[in-house]
């Protein structure tokens, strides 16, 4: 995988900066030489102050409505679980109709690469309801037929939440106790830290990668090559 030619500096684009993964995403794109602008969309202005960062705060509901959006790379780290959404037609609009209506807005004002956050198990035809949610995500987003997009498949994410998730930090916890066993064709159900996929989008975003799912033990690997490098 070689590194894209750089003839100018890039705009970057980011949809849930105050989640896990998006919290890492912008600290790395705010670090790196290649974005001249970092763009982030929020309800709420972020307490970061930062040459590069531009803040715009945004009804997530009329995203259709935001104008002005320019961006080569675009990076979606959106989504909740049904705890906290409320429903499960709560959920579906954030982990599946925002991230569809932000792929629309930055198609039509030319980003070259779209980057989202996903799921392990992200099938369209699953039975279980989130894996389906997310693996339809991806396939609605895909045909779209943006330049280039890129799904990331985390497994239990590992890293310091804002809210407490009892469940998950149980996953973490098995998953870490499992995790040496997890080999082979299994490595992608180890737990992962957030900040690695955060590495492995950037790294993607800037380098000659194909488009479509990332698997979570591929994910660990970008994020080394993404840190070996600096």
């Amino acid at each position: 995988m070689s590194e894209l030619p750089q003839t100018k500096q890039k705009q970057a684009l980011l949809a849930g900066a105050t989640g896990l993964v998006g919290g890492h995403v912008l600290t790395r794109l705010l670090a790196h030489p290649t974005y001249s602008r970092v763009e982030v969309l929020v309800r709420s202005k972020l307490p970061i102050s930062n040459p590069k960062l531009a803040q715009r705060i945004v009804d997530f509901d009329h995203l259709q409505a935001v104008p002005g959006i320019a961006a080569d790379d675009v990076f979606c780290c959106l989504g909740t679980t049904i705890g906290k959404a409320g429903s499960q037609e709560a959920f579906r609009r954030v982990d599946h109709d925002y991230p569809l209506a932000l792929a629309n807005l930055v198609k039509a004002a030319g980003a070259q690469q779209f980057l989202m956050v996903s799921s392990l198990g992200a099938d369209a035809l699953s039975s279980v309801f989130y894996s389906r949610v997310k693996g339809e995500t991806e396939r609605d987003i895909a045909a779209i037929g943006l330049p280039k997009s890129i799904f990331m498949r985390p497994s239990i994410l590992r890293g310091e939440r804002q809210e407490v998730r009892a469940g998950e930090r149980v996953g973490i916890l098995v998953g870490r106790l499992v995790a040496p066993l997890f080999i082979g064709s299994l490595r992608k159900y180890r737990p992962i830290h957030a900040d690695h996929v955060a590495a492995a989008m950037v790294h993607a975003a800037n380098h000659d990668f194909r488009s479509g799912p990332v698997e979570s033990d591929a994910i660990e690997k970008l994020a080394q090559l993404e840190d070996s490098a600096k």
